[in-house]
């Protein structure tokens, strides 16, 4: 499987996590001028779940449609930790494991073995 066919399934992972635990329905599409932000996951323009909907997974299509290269590092899904600890362990657990998933993806170039997940 390439990386680009493993990051499509766990881009679609995180989609579907994301609409089960209602976070995908919840949200608002930015102001345009959210999307000039310089800081990571611009956490000082839009919630977690905003950035995920409408840069990240968008952001991460086209590059593959594109057949360009992908980031060669990721980290988010330590900072959704955060954002998330509130969220009921039913929403928490699979946006995260599916943001591992992506995060593998992006630095080894392949999804993580089952038994790890």
């Amino acid at each position: 499987m390439t990386q680009h066919e493993s990051l499509d399934i766990a881009l679609t992972r995180l989609e579907a996590a994301m609409r089960a635990g209602d976070l995908w329905q919840n949200q608002i599409e930015p102001d345009p001028s959210a999307f000039d932000s310089e800081q990571p996951f611009y956490a000082d323009t839009m919630t977690l779940g905003q950035w995920l909907k409408f840069v990240l997974i968008p952001r991460l299509r086209r590059l593959m449609e594109n057949e360009h290269s992908l980031p060669a590092s990721a980290n988010i899904a330590p900072a959704a930790e955060v954002y998330l600890q509130e969220s009921r362990t039913s929403v928490r657990l699979p946006i995260l494991e599916a943001l591992r998933d992506v995060d593998n993806v992006l630095v080894h170039g392949e999804l993580r073995a089952q038994e790890e997940q």
